[in-house]
């Protein structure tokens, strides 16, 4: 019997703290070093322009793995 559903894959809602860019620049470093991505090449893309730059560039990368909610 199923209790209840169990979510699979990270969440990030956009518009609490875990919205912050730093937040997600944070993330999305810990998440290249676990996937053999180069996170510092990720860090200074999110970093080059504002932050729907950002959230762009973090979905493009990580989209897969991480739903990003507004």
């Amino acid at each position: 019997m199923i209790k209840s559903k169990k979510s699979t894959g990270i969440e990030i809602d956009l518009t609490g703290p875990q919205g912050n860019v730093f937040f997600l620049i944070g993330t999305a470093k810990n998440l290249a070093k676990q996937l053999g991505m180069n996170a510092s090449e990720i860090q200074k893309e999110m970093m080059s322009g504002d932050y729907e730059n950002a959230v762009n560039v973090f979905d493009r990368n990580f989209g897969s793995f991480v739903t990003l909610y507004r």
